[in-house]
């Protein structure tokens, strides 16, 4: 079956999956090579929290400390600022691992996880990825990936990831705020 699937991608369809594929390898070793710079962009206010969010966000299946500066910001800034700011900026980095299913689908295909999340996103779609996108968990990047895919239309994928990260993120920076104040 994969053999019959392998024959009709086009020479452009393979060159777009490899270069997919390694455009979001590449970006996640960077991420992580490079995080006490990214760190550092937090002296730039809510225009850096931005920045952070997104190639925080960015990395596939690498820890990279986003919450952990959504926090940090929500003790100096306005949390509610925090949280929009920073879920936005994390909903678009989530986009390379939807680009990273949407280019590489012979990568991500055979699997128990992929058909689960696969299941899940044929039944409830966004409602899916809005549960993902609002409850911190490692399955967030796969269900980017099966959205690609599944050629989930990219702008519910950004709708429904934005309307999960935002409140998360709203959530995380007042926690911020409050250790901040009231543990301090």
């Amino acid at each position: 079956m994969k053999t019959e699937f392998l024959k009709k991608i086009s020479a452009k369809q393979k060159i777009f999956q490899g270069a997919t594929i390694l455009i979001v390898v590449v970006l996640s070793i960077l991420i992580l090579l490079f995080r006490d710079r990214i760190e550092n962009l937090k002296d730039y206010g809510y225009v850096g929290l931005f920045l952070v969010s997104v190639l925080s966000s960015a990395s596939i299946f690498l820890p990279v400390p986003g919450l952990f500066l959504v926090i940090t910001f929500g003790a100096v800034l306005n949390p509610i600022l925090v949280g929009v700011i920073s879920g936005v900026g994390s909903a678009l980095g989530e986009v390379t691992g939807y680009f990273l299913g949407y280019g590489g689908r012979i990568a991500v295909e055979d699997g128990v996880k992929y058909e689960k999340m696969s299941r899940w996103m044929k039944k409830w779609g966004g409602l899916t990825i809005l549960f993902l996108a609002f409850v911190p968990n490692p399955l967030f990047d796969a269900a980017g990936i099966v959205s690609g895919v599944l050629k989930y239309p990219l702008w519910k994928f950004l709708l429904f990831s934005t309307a999960g990260r935002i409140p998360k993120h709203i959530i995380f920076a007042y926690a911020g705020f409050y250790g901040f104040y009231y543990f301090l």
